[in-house]
């Protein structure tokens, strides 16, 4: 089977387009132009990565990405008209691993699609697991224990914190960690690390508002600690 999107848009023209410049990669695109369709689709036929376009009908882009990250971990790319904070940081504290803003080149909606595609395969890494206190990483199983429980993180995350992990006590700046973990220039968007690292504390830290164990050096970046 070959790699398939799902694209909701309720514009049919932004659609279409997207979807010839998807297929000319040779990806499966399957297209929804509401929220309540994609939810359907995606339970009908499972795809490798989501793109989800903030302003749809109904239930909203927003809405769409907690839904769907409830029970999935499966890449989301949220797209905004406008290169506004709120509406970034909004779609990435939702649950979104990267977004793009209108207007763009198929070929660098292409690009950041390859780059979520290399970061879900398993990182690659000497050790069979990394201990931190409560706080257990085994990248061969993809698994993330706290105080003998699994937690449910999403492969990004999962990434994250395995970067931070091979070098404990390391100081990754932001630029690192996306070079690192997104894979693709990002022009310095330090808000992907810092959502991504505020979302990684809830799941990790017993107390988010005093972490333990992913620590940030004020002014250089994280680091990873026991």
């Amino acid at each position: 089977m070959g790699t398939r999107i799902l694209s909701v848009e309720d514009d049919e023209r932004i659609r279409t387009a997207v979807k010839l410049a998807l297929e000319d990669e040779g990806w499966i695109v399957d297209e929804a132009a509401s929220g309540e369709e994609a939810i359907d689709l995606f339970h009908r036929s499972v795809p490798d990565v989501v793109l989800i376009d903030i302003m749809l009908p109904g239930i909203d882009g927003f809405e769409l990405c907690r839904t769907l990250r409830r029970t999935s971990d499966v890449p989301i790319v949220m797209v905004t008209a406008r290169n506004d904070t709120h509406d970034v940081v909004a779609g990435l504290e939702a649950g979104a691993d990267d977004y793009l803003t209108k207007p763009f080149a198929p070929k660098e909606l292409s690009a950041r699609i390859r780059a979520l595609l290399r970061r879900i395969r398993p990182t690659s890494t000497a050790h069979a697991r990394l201990i931190f206190g409560d706080l257990e990483i085994i990248p061969d199983e993809g698994k993330v224990m706290r105080s003998g429980q699994e937690l449910h993180v999403t492969k990004t995350e999962f990434r994250l914190l395995c970067e931070l992990a091979q070098n404990p006590g390391r100081v990754f700046s932001r630029e690192s960690l996306l070079d690192k973990v997104w894979g693709y220039d990002y022009f310095g968007d330090g808000r992907l690390v810092d959502v991504h690292v505020r979302r990684l504390r809830t799941k990790v830290e017993a107390d988010p508002a005093n972490p333990r164990h992913v620590v940030t050096v004020r002014g250089l970046g994280y680091r990873l600690q026991a």
